[in-house]
């Protein structure tokens, strides 16, 4: 099992392999505690980044602040590089979550020349291998501001309905494990339900309980692949009032109970 408190090291993963041990942890909504990029080389998709789905293509660079919520699908024919930046980066990085598409030539190729130099370092065996990739590290964030500079129609602020979906899921991600629902978050936010998930379904088509849903399902997957926590802690972890009531929901959602889920197939 993995320990989810250690330290979080630079790292770069080709995206097709951030979907072993399911497409869920992927495609379902979650955040992470730490910087992440992905450059995408290959295929297309969708993803939603903080309640706003959008498509994506080849040569599209999607920035995800830590703690945003996000998903995307990741089809046989996509591939790319996730860069996870560490919990630790003190590198100048957005502050908000950016889609860039980027259209130059020569941007696509220093990119690809950036992360090429990254993975060779954190390859080798050489002395001062770590301070060079976060040198290069840096050169990709400035790569990145350079690229938003250029690409202002694709970092536009978004509209009301997008800025209250946003709002939801960063609220939901802060107490997705205190059991609430969504007339609970619709009262935060000083709007009804019925507008709330009216929102959803414009930003990134689909209702508002059901990103509830998928952010506490994604985490009770992550718990029990991931730990040795027992089912009803997870259950009251995650704010359900029963591990009975937590088995049902659960079940209903995977087509598996939490302890044949944990076995795996």
């Amino acid at each position: 099992m993995h320990d989810l408190t250690a330290p979080s090291p630079l790292r770069l993963v080709a995206i097709p392999r951030l979907a072993a041990g399911g497409r869920w942890r992927v495609e379902a909504m979650r955040s992470i505690s730490e910087p992440l990029l992905l450059w995408f080389t290959k295929g297309q998709g969708r993803i939603t980044v903080a309640g706003q789905t959008r498509g994506y293509t080849l040569h599209n660079a999607v920035f995800i602040p830590p703690g945003v919520m996000h998903g995307f699908e990741v089809g046989p024919q996509v591939f790319g590089t996730a860069v996870f930046f560490g919990r630790d980066s003190d590198l100048s990085l957005p502050v908000q979550p950016l889609h860039l598409r980027v259209r130059e030539a020569q941007a696509q190729v220093e990119a690809n020349l950036i992360l090429d130099s990254i993975q060779r370092e954190l390859d080798s065996a050489l002395p001062g291998q770590d301070r060079a990739a976060r040198c290069h590290l840096g050169l990709l964030s400035v790569w990145l501001e350079r690229q938003a500079a250029r690409n202002p129609a694709d970092t536009q602020r978004p509209d009301a309905a997008r800025r209250l979906v946003a709002q939801y899921t960063g609220l939901l991600e802060q107490e997705f494990r205190s059991g609430q629902g969504v007339a609970d978050y619709a009262a935060r936010l000083s709007v009804t339900p019925t507008h709330l998930t009216r929102c959803c379904n414009l930003a990134c088509g689909r209702p508002a309980s059901a990103i509830l849903q998928e952010r506490v399902l994604f985490e009770a997957r992550k718990l029990l692949s991931d730990t040795d926590l027992p089912v009803g802690k997870i259950a009251s972890t995650l704010g359900f009032t029963s591990p009975a009531y937590f088995t049902r929901a659960f079940q209903h959602q995977t087509g598996k109970t939490p302890t044949a889920f944990r076995r795996g197939p």
